[in-house]
């Protein structure tokens, strides 16, 4: 039996085709992994109920930034990463001092920018003293001697004869609070881990095909 064995046609520039499909198909397939993965890391904030702010800090960029390689990689991260890791770890949180964590009470209202008040800020705020109301069950509280306005909100009592003045709990005062895990993004970032190889080699084939 006698074989012979040919090759027809210009082996080098189909190794060179060969590789640009390559380079084509890895960057693209990750560049469909990237914006899948922001996507679905916002859609998970988003429904969780933690605004469109912190959504949008999600970020995304393949490299290289421009051009293709077999090499390419992709990065997804947050402008906002320490909120983001709270509500994904659900830690449980402790007062620096060691003492108590001040929660505020709808009475307390807001500050600037709608960021919760601390009972420094609400005392220079309202021009009301607060006062400490120890509870050797459930939270403490800290609380302030005026009055509820049509809002909600403690506020300095007008009354000279006391009228209508009352006790208002203005902080909870707790030793330590567990956040609850609302999020779970390393589920979506294996899925998208797991979903480029098959990226990768539908790439290629449309890269050869086309």
């Amino acid at each position: 039996m006698k074989l012979d064995l040919s090759v027809s046609g210009d082996i080098l520039t189909a190794m060179r085709a060969e590789i640009l499909a390559g380079e084509r198909a890895v960057t693209t397939a990750m560049r469909i992994a990237e914006t899948g993965l922001k996507s679905d890391w916002r859609g998970q904030i988003t429904q969780a109920g933690l605004g469109r702010r912190l959504s949008n800090s999600i970020r995304s960029q393949t490299y290289p930034k421009t051009g293709e390689s077999l090499e390419a990689a992709a990065l997804v991260w947050s402008n906002a990463p320490q909120i983001i890791s709270a509500h994904d770890t659900g830690p449980l949180i402790r007062s620096k001092d060691g003492f108590w964590l001040a929660i505020p009470t709808p009475a307390a209202g807001k500050g600037a920018r709608g960021k919760a008040l601390t009972p420094g800020e609400w005392e220079r705020r309202r021009g009301l003293r607060l006062r400490f109301v120890y509870r050797r069950r459930g939270p403490s509280f800290l609380v302030a001697d005026g009055r509820l306005n049509s809002r909600g909100l403690g506020v300095a009592s007008r009354s000279k004869t006391g009228r209508g003045r009352s006790t208002v709990p203005i902080f909870l005062l707790v030793p330590q609070v567990k956040l609850r895990k609302r999020l779970d993004l390393a589920r979506d970032a294996d899925r998208a881990q797991a979903s480029i190889p098959s990226l990768i080699v539908a790439e290629w084939v449309d890269a050869k095909l086309g």
